[in-house]
């Protein structure tokens, strides 16, 4: 089971698109596999026979499972199926040229990381998959804007280049001719793995492609590339994995066995919008469909509705009376990880929570003079966040972060906004909030929040936040807790804004109220020092005059 995303630690196999007794080529497309993130193509990077499926369609295993042998025809792999795990076991029993073949016969093909000491002509530059946040491990290619031959200049996006958290556009630091591609569409590799060769057209990339010796013919299962960077590890064959060749040949097998070609980050697309890939026209290479034609499409509302009907038909039991019922649905990667991170954060953060009573009526009528300017639009939301992050600045014990040994105290107020998705929730982050107006605020996070529906956040937009706010008072919600979004030290939860009676003055009036509740990590935030940021908020937005001081 190949490791697609950093933070991947199990995988599910959507589909299998070859069966047992089939003939494997170089290239070929063997799963779908679901991880936390997206449902990605896994192609082999061998030829063979599929001799054993060892995880079925909708099973999860963990990261390194056995997935498939591949083998030649009829040959004997019951060793393997009993140790159940990589051959490195196996080869415990044999000599030293015998461990390093079978160790080969088991472990992933080696992608070779680093050049060696040897020479490259004069011009050649070796370009490695790239590290895109301070998290990311390893890289998917999504899709190739150039190809072998094209002429490359300084700033030309070589290729869109997919973490766990979003897509992101490469682009070229040199000029040259791209000599090879070391990294297929949909293939996931390593940071640091040999991604292209950009130098002088015709020139020798022979020492940039083998710098590692690889004396020892072996086979190889099919699971993820391993970036080797130590010159004297066991010597093993190292094929370069190569790009799926959508010729003539590969479009007639599609349409003769009814497979869409499309790239991972289309049909990932396509697949959050609702649409079928057999309706799509692809413009790629052979017709293959990419990202463009996803944006592009536009279903017809027949079809759409069709559509939904007949999939709300299919979901919907047919139930005697009095009979019980239930249908039970696998997790999606997306969803594990969550619930994962929460329940770390729950269990090992020691949480209590405040709430407090806030009176909106003076913060509804600034709104709504704000907002009776031209091209000027706030929300509720924007002035939770511009308060909080002006509280935070007055209680910096709140704006910290557990270390173990040391607290940190973070100068710096990076807001976090809990965005619902379709498969989760994602927290974009609004950098020095507290030096922001409201309106940039809110074009802020209208903006982060876009990307987030759309799944186009950079991990940069994802990361450094100091303080979290999760709103639910636009779903009617009038109070509830939230769970600490480490390493933060503290959430804020928003509920509804409520016209309920109140006194004022005296006497019983209508007034309009919005409970907030603040999680805490008791490791950092002492109660009263909670209750005193609380107390501060809630004079901010009682009288949001004093946010503009």
């Amino acid at each position: 089971m190949p490791r697609l995303s950093d933070t991947m630690e199990e995988g599910t196999v959507a589909k299998w698109l070859k069966q047992v007794g089939d003939v494997i080529s170089e290239g070929d497309i063997l799963a779908e596999i679901e991880t936390d993130k997206a449902t990605m193509e896994f192609e082999s990077f061998n030829e063979g026979t599929l001799l054993h499926i060892g995880i079925q369609e909708g099973d999860a295993a963990p990261v390194d499972a056995l997935l498939a042998i591949i083998g030649e025809k009829g040959e004997d792999i019951s060793a393997l199926l009993s140790s159940g795990a990589p051959a490195a076991q196996e080869a415990s029993e044999a000599s030293a040229a015998e461990a390093a073949v079978s160790a080969a016969e088991v472990t992933a093909p080696v992608v070779v990381a680093t050049a060696t000491a040897t020479a490259l002509p004069e011009g050649v530059i070796v370009v490695n998959m790239p590290r895109l946040s301070d998290t990311m491990e390893e890289g998917t290619v999504a899709t190739w804007l150039k190809k072998v031959g094209d002429v490359i200049e300084e700033g030309d996006i070589l290729a869109e280049i997919e973490t766990d958290k979003a897509t992101m556009e490469f682009e070229s630091f040199n000029a040259g001719t791209l000599l090879h591609i070391g990294i297929g569409e949909g293939e996931a590799a390593p940071v640091d793995s040999l991604l292209a060769i950009i130098g002088p057209k015709g020139a020798d990339i022979s020492a940039a492609l083998n710098p590692v010796a690889a004396p020892v013919a072996a086979k190889t299962v099919a699971t993820a590339p391993v970036a080797v960077n130590d010159a004297a590890a066991a010597p093993v064959a190292t094929p370069t994995p190569k790009a799926p060749v959508a010729d003539a040949t590969a479009v007639n097998a599609s349409v003769q066995t009814g497979r869409i070609f499309a790239s991972p980050l289309a049909k990932k697309l396509a697949k959050e919008k609702g649409i079928s890939l057999s309706e799509v026209t692809g413009t790629g290479e052979q017709g293959r469909i990419v990202k463009i034609d996803i944006e592009r499409f536009t279903p017809a509302a027949a079809q759409s509705i069709a559509t939904t009907s007949a999939t709300a038909s299919a979901q919907a039991p047919v139930m005697a009376a009095g009979e019980e019922h239930y249908t039970e649905v696998k997790n999606s990667q997306m969803r594990k990880v969550i619930a994962k991170r929460l329940g770390e954060s729950k269990f090992s953060a020691p949480h209590y929570y405040l709430t407090v009573e806030v009176a909106m009526d003076n913060a509804m009528a600034s709104r709504a003079q704000i907002n009776s300017l031209p091209d000027t639009k706030v929300s509720f939301n924007d002035m939770v966040l511009k308060a909080s992050a002006m509280a935070l600045k007055k209680h910096p014990q709140v704006n910290t972060t557990w270390q173990g040994d040391t607290t940190r105290f973070n100068s710096h107020v990076h807001m976090g906004v809990a965005v619902a998705v379709p498969d989760g929730l994602v927290v974009p982050v609004v950098r020095f909030a507290d030096q922001q107006s409201l309106s940039q605020i809110g074009a802020a996070v209208k903006d982060l929040a876009g990307k987030a529906r759309d799944k186009k956040l950079t991990p940069a937009e994802m990361e450094g936040s100091t303080f979290t706010v999760s709103n639910l008072g636009m779903f009617g919600i009038q109070e509830f807790t939230s769970i600490i979004n480490q390493p933060n030290s503290a959430i804020l939860s928003v509920g509804a804004i409520v016209q309920k009676p109140v006194v004022k003055e005296g006497a019983i009036v209508v007034g309009n109220t919005m409970k907030i509740t603040l999680a805490c990590d008791h490791r950092t935030v002492d109660g009263a020092t909670a209750a005193a940021f609380l107390q501060t908020l809630q004079a901010f937005l009682e009288n949001p005059v004093t946010m503009l001081a």
